[in-house]
């Protein structure tokens, strides 16, 4: 199924695809309807909205993220609280339809193991909405294989460098399930991420690898924050550069990095920080926030007695937008990057005399 969506309050047009996932949007429209080449700022709806659909992890006294090197920046080893009612999931997703494209489901662990996990996904479909996730791959089986294969878009396994790793991206391949792999990338893992790309070491059949920048977060440390002059950085967008057997793709934390090294990549298909702009998180507890890293909930709004629509236009999320508005004013590549992060400024790849961020706080 095919739909367009017209955002008559920015002036623009998308178009999305539920079989294929693909996406495309016009840039803004003057009064004649023509394009007039300038990319929107927002939409007056996100088009991708992360739900955490999980409140706790039920892998989480096994540690399977600290024995990955992976910080949780969830903090699953600490908080629990109760996964995200049916209710709640049935309520964004009915305000969601023909609104917004994606569902990408997370939380604190493994959204397969939600105890409702096949009805989400059935949810998502009726309101023709797509279903992505990632998984540890843990929990994985063949018969949930089977349902991602009928509901969902794509999987994603985090690269976890254990058996159950690879068992799971096996089913899911399997069940012909288009699967990815997300690859965090700090200070413990950059070395063998070069590696990997320069030898192609990725299992086969995968749809991409995608690279993930290790942030302060939850159990996240700033001791495993990669910095701009490391030179592995350098190294490892070499790498990237190249043409390899699946694609490789980057979380738009990355993005700095890629415009700073990245020689074949079109700057077209670079896209940076979507949070508050095109996308939100919204935790088990039914709170939003423009990006699921903002842990310390500084641009939070409940959406108890609220609707999506209101948290997106709140006052919170304008203060978060605002600090890519006012980004980096002096610099001639602000419109690719926008200063990268405006929740951590320590992550970005960049060391212009330019950079500069501003207001938000």
């Amino acid at each position: 199924m095919r739909y367009i969506i017209d955002d008559v309050r920015y002036h623009f047009r998308s178009a999305f695809d539920t079989e294929t996932g693909a996406y495309v949007r016009t840039g803004i429209l003057d009064e004649n309807g023509k394009d007039t080449g300038v990319d929107p700022f927002m939409a007056s709806y996100p088009h991708l909205i992360d739900v955490g659909v999980m409140g706790h992890c039920i892998h989480g006294k096994t540690g399977l993220c600290a024995k990955a090197g992976i910080g949780c920046y969830q903090s699953g080893l600490t908080v629990e609280q109760p996964n995200m009612a049916l209710e709640d999931f049935r309520w964004i997703a009915e305000q969601s339809k023909h609104r917004c494209n994606q569902f990408a489901l997370g939380g604190r662990g493994d959204p397969d193991q939600h105890e409702h996990f096949a009805e989400l996904l059935k949810i998502c479909r009726e309101n023709d909405l797509v279903p992505n996730f990632t998984t540890s791959g843990y929990g994985m089986t063949p018969e949930i294989a089977v349902q991602c294969k009928k509901y969902c878009g794509a999987v994603a396994v985090s690269w976890y460098r254990s058996e159950y790793t690879l068992n799971a991206i096996k089913m899911l391949l399997d069940a012909g399930v288009k699967t990815n792999i997300h690859y965090v990338l700090g200070k413990n893992s950059i070395d063998e991420a070069t590696q990997r790309l320069e030898g192609d070491d990725f299992p086969k059949g995968i749809n991409a690898v995608i690279f993930l920048l290790h942030k302060p977060a939850g159990q996240g440390t700033r001791a495993n924050v990669l910095n701009f002059h490391d030179p592995r950085v350098a190294e490892f967008f070499v790498r990237v550069d190249r043409k390899h057997p699946f694609k490789v793709g980057m979380d738009s934390c990355n993005v700095p990095g890629a415009i700073h090294y990245c020689k074949n990549i079109l700057p077209e298909s670079l896209d940076t920080c979507e949070g508050g702009r095109y996308s939100c998180y919204i935790s088990a507890d039914m709170y939003m926030t423009p990006c699921s890293f903002d842990q310390n909930r500084r641009y939070y709004v409940p959406l108890r007695g609220s609707t999506i629509e209101q948290a997106w236009n709140s006052t919170p999320f304008e203060a978060f937008r605002d600090r890519m508005r006012s980004a980096c004013p002096g610099c001639e590549k602000k419109e690719l990057c926008m200063g990268g992060c405006p929740l951590m400024p320590e992550i970005v790849f960049c060391d212009d005399e330019k950079k500069h961020i501003t207001g938000g706080e």
